[in-house]
């Protein structure tokens, strides 16, 4: 028998959420989950021209939406 073990990430699903909804256009979300080259390039490009802002949103409500390292965000 094996043993299981899931990893899940230190940040905080709602904390991405609402920064991504108010802050996704400067990437705010992405450097709260330690992505800083996404970060960067959500600065500089407005959330990669507001459709890349819009796909975050929905990946974090739905849970498929990782930090740095691969982790799923925690509830």
């Amino acid at each position: 028998m094996s043993n299981y073990v899931t990893s899940t990430s230190d940040k905080k699903k709602g904390v991405a959420l609402i920064l991504c909804i108010f802050g996704g256009w400067m990437g705010l979300h992405c450097f709260y989950v330690g992505r800083w080259g996404k970060g960067f390039l959500y600065l500089c490009t407005f959330g990669l021209f507001m459709i890349g802002w819009m796909v975050d949103i929905f990946k974090i409500a739905l849970g498929s939406f990782r930090d740095n390292v691969g982790a799923p965000l925690r509830e």
